[in-house]
């Protein structure tokens, strides 16, 4: 085994690979001010962005589920890497040679996690199935991408190989780059034989590397071509450590930066819909890997479209009865986007492939121009079901669809919407649809759920307050929860956020503050850190790393990132500023020691010994005379 990386390494990995740069492959960050960006979490479910991104501390936090830490803790968590494999993610793409405590310098083949390598492996067979198909055998394989109109440079775009007929083609060509066998299986490459020995899975096929969201392949799709293959059409990568079909997108390596652009996306049905809308500049297409579209792909294109009002994600399905039937199950998942959802279905039943081949480029760029908002689509099929011809027919339509209509997120859409469902079921009083609509979505909105037709539930929980926006964390070692109304803790809290962020302007001052002049026990926690690390005043390289370091667990350490990336709260942050609170802090601590004298006083009586009455009258009123010059001058007074 590889021994422990190098301290000096892995400060150089996480210096060299901004933050944001890394984050961005995953999620779409937009500014937040201060010099932060916000996105929406990957690590839960949220309909507004409560992650932030600090690039110039190098730390993310958030404020909804409280994860947070630096890049490496960012691609431990999202990719489930170890440490050093983390670290070895990031140096690989920084350039950077690690040096192990335990013999030296090592390209660390034996050591390195399981991820890192079935991913490496996943490498070398792509580059190993694009070498072939430049060979005589694979002239079956550019014969039918040149059918289907695209020519060699396409396929190198989308890095489209061949995987040679033979048994163990590939398996014997990754055992010579030091794989093993076990490690080919768990990969999905390759499969046990009836001999015991692992054999290719893929044989005689085209092959389009599937790639997750950061642009690493981790699995493959592969299209039969001769007939004596007596495999399905298509076949995929099985479930494997680092290939689940439904978390991927085909393609989503190539449109990601363009979907967050243009803030839409278009869902396709396979690898060669994606290709003919990508040449033909729709360059947001993605298709699902041998699975319908579900709740993952959702949070996917979430995260990348950032929930904003203008953002639209467009299906395309063929017209036939299994194309009616997927674009259905989409509907069923419409109310997960915050963003608009079309259909746009495909011309004489042919895919977009078919249909650029048929027709040209400008045709597959129509075809999604021409979108049909997707719950019109749905209606009309609900009410294709129903005999309008009565009374009992129309009711009863209307009694499916109103609820459809009612869940329309944009008011006005909701409203024009239902007119038209009175127009499609013929009924004259449009008036009446519109009332039935609006009361479903009066009562959905009581109930804080979906329309259904069953009348108000009991009402949600009132909303939060705004300084109830950021949950705090649970205090460590049992103390009370934070409060966020009391004005103590909301200073000190200010306070340590400057002492983490802006550490020159509470220095020196800050370090000479006792750890009980913090009267939140989380934050008491924080600023013994800082005390741990060297103290503010130490500041510079490295100095967030530190404190963090010292942090005494996980909570505290998730703290100090929290309070490393909140913004502070102040449009000037400056010495003024910062003066302010520690005078507050320092003042708040006065006040309580002068109160626990005045008991002490009380306790003590008429009839204390006088010089012991005196030891405390003195010190009540110097801590007076300060308490005074704090409030006359200010941090002056410190």
């Amino acid at each position: 085994m590889a021994g422990r990386i190098n301290d000096d390494d892995v400060k150089a990995v996480r210096d060299a690979v901004p933050i944001d740069a890394v984050v961005s492959d995953y999620l779409q960050l937009r500014n937040a001010g201060g010099g932060n960006l916000k996105g929406l979490c990957p690590f839960h479910d949220e309909k507004s962005p409560s992650f932030q991104v600090s690039p110039s501390k190098g730390l993310y936090h958030c404020f909804g589920c409280q994860a947070g830490g630096d890049t490496l803790d960012f691609i431990m968590k999202i990719d489930h890497l170890s440490f050093s494999e983390a670290v070895e993610r990031l140096a690989a793409q920084a350039g950077i040679t690690l040096r192990y405590e335990e013999g030296g310098y090592t390209a660390g083949t034996s050591g390195r996690g399981e991820r890192i390598r079935l991913v490496e492996a996943h490498k070398a067979a792509a580059q190993f199935y694009i070498d072939q198909l430049g060979g005589p055998e694979a002239e079956i394989a550019r014969r039918f991408l040149a059918e289907r109109g695209f020519d060699q440079a396409a396929a190198e775009h989308f890095s489209v190989g061949y995987s040679p007929a033979g048994w163990d083609h590939l398996t014997r060509f990754l055992r010579g780059r030091g794989f093993t066998d076990r490690e080919l299986i768990t990969s999905g490459l390759a499969q046990d034989s009836r001999s015991g020995k692992p054999i290719d899975r893929f044989r005689g096929r085209l092959m389009w590397p599937i790639r997750d969201i950061s642009g690493e392949v981790v699995g493959f799709g592969a299209r039969k071509l001769r007939d004596d293959d007596n495999g399905p059409k298509y076949l995929n990568t099985p479930e494997t450590p680092i290939y689940r079909k439904s978390q991927v997108l085909y393609g989503i390596d190539l449109a990601k930066k363009e979907i967050a652009k243009t803030s839409r996306a278009v869902v396709v049905e396979g690898y060669t819909d994606v290709m003919a809308c990508h040449l033909a500049g729709v360059t947001t297409a993605i298709a699902t890997c041998g699975t319908a579209f579900g709740g993952d792909h959702v949070k996917i294109l979430r995260r990348l479209l950032m929930d904003n009002a203008t953002a639209e994600v467009i299906f395309t399905f063929d017209g036939d009865e299994a194309g009616q039937k997927a674009a259905l199950r989409a509907f069923e998942d419409d109310q997960k986007f915050a963003a608009e959802t079309s259909i746009a279905i495909t011309p004489g039943g042919m895919d977009p492939c078919d249909l650029r081949l048929a027709q040209g480029d400008g045709a597959v760029a129509s075809l999604v121009e021409s979108r049909t908002p997707l719950f019109e689509f749905a209606l009309r099929h609900i009410v294709s079901r129903h005999n309008l011809e009565n009374p009992a027919g129309r009711a009863a339509a209307l009694d499916e669809a109103a609820p459809v209509v009612a869940n329309i997120k944009n008011i006005a859409i909701q409203h024009e919407s239902a007119v038209q469902l009175a127009g499609m079921l013929g009924i004259r009083d449009e008036q009446f649809v519109v009332k039935r609509v609006a009361q479903l979505a009066r009562w959905a909105r009581e109930r804080g759920g979906r329309p259904n037709g069953d009348g108000p539930g009991p009402r949600p929980a009132s909303p939060r307050r705004p300084y109830e926006a950021v949950p705090a964390p649970a205090a460590p070692a049992g103390g009370p929860a934070l409060n966020l109304r009391s004005p103590a803790h909301r200073t000190e809290r200010e306070l340590l956020k400057l002492a983490l962020q802006r550490p020159e302007l509470v220095s020196p001052a800050f370090d000479a503050y006792g750890v009980d002049e913090f009267t939140a026990p989380p934050y008491a926690a924080v600023r013994q850190a800082v005390q741990d690390a060297g103290g503010a005043s130490a500041g510079g390289d490295g100095y967030l790393a530190r404190v963090r370091d010292a942090a005494p667990n996980d909570t505290v350490r998730a703290l100090v990132t929290e309070l490393a990336v909140e913004a502070i709260h102040s449009r000037t942050v400056d010495e003024v500023y910062a003066g302010v609170q520690l005078v507050q802090v320092r003042l708040r601590a006065v006040d309580r020691r002068v109160h626990e004298i005045t008991g002490t006083m009380a306790r003590m009586g008429p009839h204390a010994p006088p010089e012991q009455l005196a030891a405390v009258q003195e010190e009540l009123w110097v801590l007076q005379q300060y308490a005074q010059r704090l409030r006359n001058r200010g941090a002056e007074g410190l």
